[in-house]
């Protein structure tokens, strides 16, 4: 069988904290600089989501123009087509008037006989 031997590593304790080379002032501003490109972008997206929004806006504020249009022109489809039935409605009265009169010419034209 094998044996097995224990090497003790050459890392430190890992529940030990090493102390950092690096002064806190270092690490401050390395932060800052980190907090500021967060920043930038934050700032560059919320430009974007404006600008969205604006293109947004234009486009609802046109389509509400083009129902107004829309609607105006259908209103005046509406009185055309009510005016249309209406002079329909007489003409097809006058016809039926004019029947009636040339049926009883005919019904009096054929009693005299």
């Amino acid at each position: 069988m094998f044996s097995t031997i224990a090497v003790p590593s050459g890392k430190a304790n890992p529940h030990r904290r090493e102390v950092s080379a690096v002064p806190e002032s270092e690490v401050l501003r390395r932060r800052n600089e980190e907090l500021e490109k967060e920043l930038k972008k934050s700032i560059e997206r919320e430009e974007k989501m404006k600008e969205e929004l604006q293109k947004t806006w234009d486009r609802l504020r046109v389509a509400e123009e083009a129902e107004e249009r829309l609607c105006s022109q259908l209103g005046e489809l509406e009185a055309e087509a009510v005016d249309q039935a209406r002079a329909y409605r007489t003409r097809v009265i006058n016809l039926m008037d004019q029947l009636s009169s040339a049926q009883k010419l005919l019904e009096s034209a054929s009693i005299s006989r």
